[in-house]
């Protein structure tokens, strides 16, 4: 026969293994959530890069940027229709197709950024063209954007005289 006193210290011992296994999974659930945070910069910097380099695509094809993000899927511009871009990614930190354009004056689209405004975790590590992203307070401080290099020419067509 037990005595009434045993089942007392029975149930508390089964009470505080409850509360260590708890502890236990929100230790494990943080650590789950901070992973997921991380992969899903890992996705915002490649799909990033993949816009930058689409109007990057798209400009050289044809010294305009795009005016709509469809003009990057489906270029018609010249007699054979071009895709600079695969499909239309969604934003990986919002889960929907809700960027941040980036359009220059008149000019068209330049980039797109995250509409995300939670604090990324990554703070170093980027290319050498990404350096503004280490200063970010937010992930739509991440702009992916194609700037065109300008080539200078000498008047004349005259090379510069050697030293």
């Amino acid at each position: 026969m037990r005595r009434r006193s045993d089942a007392g210290f029975t149930y508390i011992g089964l009470l505080i293994v409850v509360v260590i296994i708890g502890i236990a999974l929100s230790a494990v659930g943080t650590v789950w959530r901070t992973q997921a945070q991380r992969e899903r910069e890992q996705e915002l910097l490649f799909i990033g890069r993949d816009f930058e380099r689409a109007i990057a695509s798209y400009y050289l094809a044809g010294r305009q940027f795009p005016q709509e993000i469809d003009d990057l899927l489906d270029d018609k511009r010249g007699p054979k229709p071009l895709h600079h871009l695969r499909r239309y990614y969604n934003d990986p930190m919002t889960g929907a197709q809700d960027w941040n354009i980036i359009r220059a004056d008149f000019q068209g689209i330049t980039g797109i950024a995250s509409s995300s405004k939670d604090a990324p975790i990554k703070k170093d590590g980027f290319n050498s063209d990404e350096g503004p992203f280490k200063h970010a307070t937010s992930y739509s401080d991440w702009q992916f954007e194609y700037k065109p290099r300008l080539r200078l020419r000498r008047p004349g067509g005259v090379p510069k005289a050697a030293d």
